[in-house]
């Protein structure tokens, strides 16, 4: 029997996150034929359904309401619960981010299920699907299947390849009416201190810096660095705690999680509880004084040297690369 998998799309700042589309891909995987049904939560929400089937969905499910205009655990968990109550699917994925995160114990708890957090792959499709996720902080890896009950797991992003973007993909829409009431948390506002640009925990390269980069001013070149090469800045915690940069930007173990393509990371001596947040990145390069550095031993490729030298010279080879490409 082929299995329903609903998938809640995730919206920051009026757009889909790249972790939705990945999340949907992870769906096809786990239904092998069935039906994916997209869920979208919020208010003014609506136009983005098309977007949801252009990538995998096969239906989109919207539930609409002044209450979930900000994200809440209570108002998305009533909305979430009622969808499904309607669709009664046999599994459910969600991103893990920091909403996935706070909301999918909830939901698995109403629901009396089990819950597989943090998957970076799926072997298998359909019933035989075996979920791997990190434990002891990236230090190994365990398998996990479902043996009966809804299957609930939420994906790490940047690790499962969206399914190719088909405009001419169609799909029903449906509105779902949901009385949202009772809540317990109401936003009154939100005050960001995150930089704009690239999501950090969704950026294909990453820069970052650490207590090497000794003040607030010398993460400039980094930033510099990842503009151009289209993606966003990190710090360590010890550059965090030194107040060179706000803990938005922290990668590691009590920080984000991040397995970009290309991690740089410029002045960090590689400590075990920042390594447990960056390890995983596809390609690693170092750039540190001390060749004894921790950093080296997971690093693809190391530079030992002074970065404040080293940035600069990478900044003008790059610009070199885009005006000859």
């Amino acid at each position: 029997m082929s299995n329903k998998v609903l998938v809640l799309g995730e919206v920051r700042d009026g757009v889909l996150r790249n972790v939705t589309f990945e999340a949907i891909a992870a769906a096809k995987q786990i239904s092998d034929g069935g039906e994916i049904v997209g869920v979208l939560l919020g208010e003014g929400v609506s136009q983005l359904a098309s977007e949801l089937i252009a990538y995998g969905a096969d239906r989109v499910v919207i539930v609409e309401h002044p209450h979930l205009k900000t994200y809440t655990s209570d108002g998305f968990a009533q909305a979430l619960l009622a969808v499904n109550d309607q669709e009664k699917p046999e599994a459910i994925v969600i991103g893990h981010t920091s909403l996935g995160k706070d909301l999918s114990p909830k939901i698995a708890s109403r629901l009396q299920s089990g819950l597989i957090s943090d998957v970076t792959e799926i072997e298998g499709k359909g019933e035989d699907a075996v979920f791997i996720r990190p434990i002891y902080s990236g230090k190994a890896f365990e398998k996990v299947k479902i043996k009966e009950g809804v299957v609930f797991v939420t994906i790490r992003p940047n690790n499962i390849a969206p399914l190719e973007k088909n405009t001419t993909r169609t799909g029903d829409v449906l509105s779902l009416s949901v009385d949202i009431q009772n809540l317990r948390t109401i936003i009154k506002e939100v005050v960001r201190k995150t930089s704009t640009g690239v999501d950090l925990s969704e950026a294909k390269v990453v820069v970052a810096g650490g207590r090497g980069v000794k003040s607030e001013e010398g993460f400039e070149p980094l930033k510099q660095l990842a503009d151009l090469l289209g993606g966003a800045v990190g710090a360590s915690r010890g550059a965090c705690d030194a107040e060179y940069c706000d803990y938005s930007l922290q990668i590691g173990q009590t920080g984000k999680v991040v397995t970009p393509d290309l991690y740089i990371a410029a002045g960090i001596s590689g400590a075990i509880q920042h390594l447990a947040g960056m390890s995983n990145s596809k390609v690693i390069v170092a750039i540190n004084k001390d060749p004894e550095a921790n950093i080296f031993k997971v690093a693809d490729y190391g530079i030992v040297g002074d970065l404040f030298e080293v940035i600069p010279l990478l900044i003008e080879e790059f610009k070199a690369l885009k005006v000859n490409s």
